[in-house]
């Protein structure tokens, strides 16, 4: 379900003190009931997630038509990405956040920030857009807890900007909704029923 910016905005989160150049382009909340420590859980299965595939066959379908146009013009060679077109992000980190580093990405060309107790992020860059995927651990309002996923970017000029409002109805119309379905589908299938007793490397989303 898409959320009001404020969902995110209203929250404490170091990502404000560290990102404030970048635009808040979207909200989640994510399909994803538990208990106050299972933000590992959920990160870990981001990191060995792999888009290209989804049980959707539109946003597999996408996700590949994405890969074979960067290819085409470029978007994603390796001069235009972290550390190459934009420095890290990590440059940013205060001490306490640049020891505490989340997980390596299998498969998704995203690069972990940061992970603590209720707030991960992990950066992104091509030719386009230096983006930010923001994952928040927060109460669902019936004793429980979620995950709330918040996108970031900064557009790369004009041309940036010109991307990220062509890709727009894509996200919202089948991207995410099939990401979404997805991810709750597989949190019901590996989540324990009492995630104290579970290793917090194993779930598979």
């Amino acid at each position: 379900m898409r959320l009001p910016d404020s969902a995110h905005t209203s929250r404490p989160w170091r990502i404000h003190e560290l990102a404030p150049d970048f635009r808040l382009e979207d909200v989640w909340a994510l399909p994803t009931p538990g208990g106050p420590d299972d933000l590992p859980l959920l990160i870990g299965g981001f990191a060995l997630g792999d888009p290209s595939r989804s049980s959707s066959n539109a946003a597999r379908l996408l996700w590949v038509l994405r890969w074979k146009l960067g290819g085409v013009f470029g978007w994603d060679d390796p001069d235009s990405g972290v550390g190459s077109r934009v420095p890290s992000l990590r440059q940013r980190l205060p001490a306490d956040l640049s020891e505490r580093p989340g997980p390596d990405f299998d498969s998704l060309p995203f690069q972990s920030l940061y992970m603590i107790g209720d707030e991960f992020a992990a950066e992104i860059a091509n030719r386009t857009v230096h983006g930010i995927m923001h994952i928040g651990w927060v109460p669902d309002g019936n004793d429980g807890y979620r995950g709330q996923m918040a996108v970031l970017v900064k557009p790369n000029g004009l041309y940036g900007r010109a991307y990220m409002a062509a890709i727009k109805p894509f996200r919202h119309l089948l991207v995410y909704p099939a990401m979404l379905r997805q991810i709750g589908r597989q949190w019901r299938e590996r989540r324990p029923e009492t995630s104290s007793t579970r290793p917090r490397d194993v779930i598979d989303l």
